[in-house]
């Protein structure tokens, strides 16, 4: 069983940099490209990177679940601790040879993301935070979040488009940057290169669970669009999420989405 926070992120940073390489080299393999459901853009990758974590996981805590969005599916009482995984967050993006993707993973307990792994093997990022000591990027600690004037807006489009372009023009950004996988962009937020990720369509928590971690010690805001508090109780999948730098930025954002059709 896991004893002790530390020994949660110093065991896991290994496995999902490991996976990280194999996932780089198997970009030019074509049987890890092989597409199992063009629907849902699900690979052999996503299969083979999903055995790599479960297995890994379960040596190093035994009697620990592990629940993956590469499950079929998922009971309807959520384990009192379990781990929660996205063997590759952002597989479009590691399909097509660019860098937006990560794997990630998170322990939970009590419904509360109590630790979070993130690690975006082409970028050579890894992400980490332990509740109540901290968060890190490659071992460097992050800052506490506050509140500023700039405005970086992000999504996973050249240009701003949709919701990402609405929000632009009524916060009046100050700038815009692409990124890929939703846990990705939303760890950009968490260690302040950008400002804001907002999504108006579903959301799993296993998009989010890792980065909770890192938005709690830094101070960031994790919502609902609705400003409501992003649990990791009930259904897995939410109407979509705010990843704000501050509670303010946060509540500016509920304000504009609140005047926008649903769709």
């Amino acid at each position: 069983m896991i004893t002790s926070m530390p020994n949660v992120t110093d065991a896991v940073v290994p496995v999902l940099e490991t996976l990280g390489r194999e996932l780089l080299r198997w970009r030019t393999d074509e049987t890890a490209r092989a597409l199992h459901s063009r629907k849902e853009f699900k690979t052999e990758a996503d299969r083979r990177a999903d055995t790599f974590i479960k297995e890994r996981l379960a040596a190093l805590f035994p009697g620990v679940p592990v629940w993956s969005e590469e499950d079929a599916a998922h009971g309807n009482t959520r384990p009192a601790a379990y781990w929660l995984i996205d063997p590759i967050d952002g597989t479009a993006s590691w399909y097509d040879g660019f860098p937006g993707f990560v794997t990630q993973a998170a322990f939970i307990a009590g419904n509360v993301p109590q630790a979070g792994i993130i690690h975006c093997p082409a970028t050579h990022q890894t992400w980490t935070a332990r509740s109540g000591e901290g968060a890190w990027c490659n071992g460097r600690p992050l800052p506490r979040l506050a509140p500023r004037d700039r405005c970086i807006v992000v999504d996973n489009t050249p240009q701003p488009h949709g919701i990402a372009a609405e929000l632009v023009r009524a916060l009046a950004a100050t700038g815009y940057r692409e990124s890929g996988s939703l846990g990705l962009k939303a760890a950009l937020v968490a260690d302040g290169t950008v400002d804001l990720f907002v999504k108006r369509v579903p959301v799993r928590d296993w998009d989010m669970a890792p980065v909770a971690v890192m938005l709690a010690e830094t101070g960031g805001c994790l919502a609902l669009p609705d400003g409501q508090p992003f649990n990791f109780d009930g259904s897995m999948q939410k109407l979509g999420v705010i990843v704000a730098r501050d509670a303010g930025l946060c509540a500016r954002v509920v304000s504009v989405l609140a005047g926008l059709p649903a769709n």
